[in-house]
């Protein structure tokens, strides 16, 4: 389970920066992604971790429900090849390729350059010697002469049904125990093989493997968001539909599981199964019934991609929550299994959110400007604008806590073993969530300014101060967006130079309105103070422009400007 472990993490590093690229492009539609969860899963030997891993690229924003669905169709595929390794272990010794695995694995870590490779050939090694020891000690242990094994499996009537359930249930609890069906298969094998345990309660127990193994992801889902909870649904439903057809063809299905691998030993390797040792004959038979059940279930499904993404959309409704009454980060969860690369993404992808809901924090004061022109002193009215002074009064407070919270998991992230990028991408993003936090203090101070001008009665701004104000509210505005389509895309095809040309539009403009304020003062167009609240409210869109364009630099890479 360790080299499972070890060959996951090593995956994800080695796909690095670019792992969201490599996804996209390699689930374009259902059977490249179905491919794609085969290979994944075949790679690190684990289709928890896959499902895992694949739950939290939804909820991350990485992959779409349907992409999810085919990637863990293939993953189930992909997590047979443990069968076949234990099947084929019992004809020779797999420690020999663990062996080579530790070897050269530990050459390429200390080579620093393949260290990622080489933590993954590590893992295999791991993995294929956990196997072979299982494998060895189990034969030790002799299960098919112990009295007690034995009478245990012969207390159930092999022909009844209710029997076939109950090893389905305990095949699911195991599973569930463990959190790995590929460690539950090798121990079902061995119990088959040693001839402790008959052959159909051994597949039962597969079948219930299969569904145990649905559990995890939907507990890694438990504190994702509505899509993340629907993959890992699908994920169930795919594995629960597999077996209830499988009931009704049940012996059927084996008896000509058993026919087929005794027509392949004997008409493609010219050997005889019927001779050939009974613990290799029945491991092959398993491996066979585990790759068929799963490879026809696919074949089946597959088909019906968009029926089960509706279907698992009926089921788990979003949540009808007020944003602002509900603050919690939607993309960075406390999975099972996560690896600095994947976490980087997640906080990215929340990031983006940050920033996003900055922009209509923007867009709530310049409603509340809009309101606070009609002092007309109607109770409706003062209800209306406190209302929108409260709400972005709780945005203010949301910019602080998703500040707070993003930066404490990078700096969790951060005590990992990370390459250099991975390094300077957190020194960017914390970076990014105190500009983006400094945005939301701007906005938070221009709508305590136009709060403070409403509530005290003060004259309305002149027409031409209005016009000035939405017009470098605009820019600023302008900004943001410019901001969010860096944010939401990739940082090659953006070009900086629009974020800098808005900045000076408003340097050049706040300049402009700075001088002309003066005269307008002098002319009695307005007072002293009516002045003093404008150009408060112009300084902070010229500030908050800045924030806009040092979130820019830290994204693009680029050196802080003075």
């Amino acid at each position: 389970m360790f080299g499972m472990k070890s060959m996951s993490d090593a995956l994800q590093k080695m796909a690095g920066p670019q792992l969201r690229h490599v996804l996209g492009a390699m689930t374009t539609n259902r059977f490249t992604g179905m491919l794609t969860g085969t290979l994944v899963t075949a790679s690190v030997q684990s289709s928890t971790a896959t499902t895992v891993m694949t739950v939290s690229f939804v909820n991350a924003g990485l992959l779409t429900l349907a992409q999810a669905i085919s990637v863990i169709m293939g993953a189930n595929i992909g997590t047979t090849l443990t069968a076949w390794i234990m099947a084929l272990g019992s004809s020779f010794d797999i420690s020999i390729v663990s062996y080579l695995g530790f070897f050269i694995g530990i050459i390429l870590i200390y080579m620093k350059k393949h260290r990622y490779i080489g933590d993954f050939l590590f893992g295999l090694g791991l993995l294929l010697l956990g196997l072979t020891t299982l494998r060895l000690t189990g034969n030790e242990m002799d299960l098919g002469h112990n009295p007690s094994v034995l009478s245990f499996f012969q207390s159930f009537d092999p022909n009844s049904f209710w029997t076939t359930l109950v090893f389905l249930f305990l095949g699911g609890l195991l599973t569930f125990c463990v959190q790995s069906s590929a460690a539950v298969m090798a121990i079902t094998m061995l119990l088959c093989g040693s001839g402790a345990m008959p052959i159909y309660q051994g597949i039962a127990l597969v079948l219930g493997e299969n569904i145990g193994t649905t559990i995890t992801s939907n507990l890694a889902a438990l504190s994702a968001n509505t899509q993340a909870r629907r993959a890992a649904l699908a994920h169930m439903f795919f594995n629960v539909f597999g077996v209830l057809w499988i009931l009704i063809v049940f012996r059927w299905f084996i008896d000509g599981v058993v026919w087929a691998v005794d027509y392949a030993g004997s008409n493609l390797f010219g050997q005889d199964m019927t001779h050939m040792g009974m613990q290799s004959k029945l491991t092959f038979t398993l491996a066979a019934f585990h790759t068929g059940f799963n490879v026809i279930n696919a074949c089946i499904l597959i088909w019906f991609i968009p029926q089960i993404e509706r279907f698992v959309c009926w089921v788990i409704k979003p949540k009808k929550v007020d944003e602002e009454e509900d603050f919690r980060l939607h993309f960075i969860t406390a999975g099972f299994m996560k690896t600095p690369e994947l976490s980087v993404l997640e906080a990215q992808k929340e990031i983006q959110s940050f920033s996003e809901r900055m922009q209509r924090m923007f867009g709530m004061v310049q409603d509340l400007l809009n309101e606070s022109s009609s002092l007309t002193g109607k109770k409706q009215d003062d209800q209306k604008f406190n209302k929108l002074y409260t709400r972005i009064e709780k945005y203010e407070g949301i910019s602080d806590n998703m500040e707070l919270e993003i930066a404490k998991y990078l700096e969790q992230v951060s005590d990992a073993h990370l390459s250099d990028e991975t390094k300077g991408k957190i020194r960017a993003m914390l970076r990014e969530i105190s500009e983006l936090e400094s945005i939301g203090d701007a906005c938070y101070n221009m709508a305590r300014t136009i709060n403070r001008k409403y509530t005290q009665k003060q004259d309305h701004f002149t027409e031409q101060q209005y016009s000035h104000l939405h017009q470098m509210m605009g820019l600023a505005d302008n900004a943001l967006t410019q901001m969010n389509h860096l944010m939401g895309g990739r940082k090659e095809s953006y070009d900086v130079n629009r974020t800098f040309n808005i900045e000076n539009e408003i340097n050049n403009f706040r300049n402009q309105l700075k001088a002309q304020n003066i005269v307008d003062i002098n002319n009695h167009s307005y007072t002293y103070a009516e002045g003093t609240v404008y150009m408060d409210l112009v300084n902070e869109c010229e500030k908050l422009g800045d924030y806009v364009v040092n979130v820019v630099e830290a994204r693009m890479g680029t050196r802080q400007r003075n």
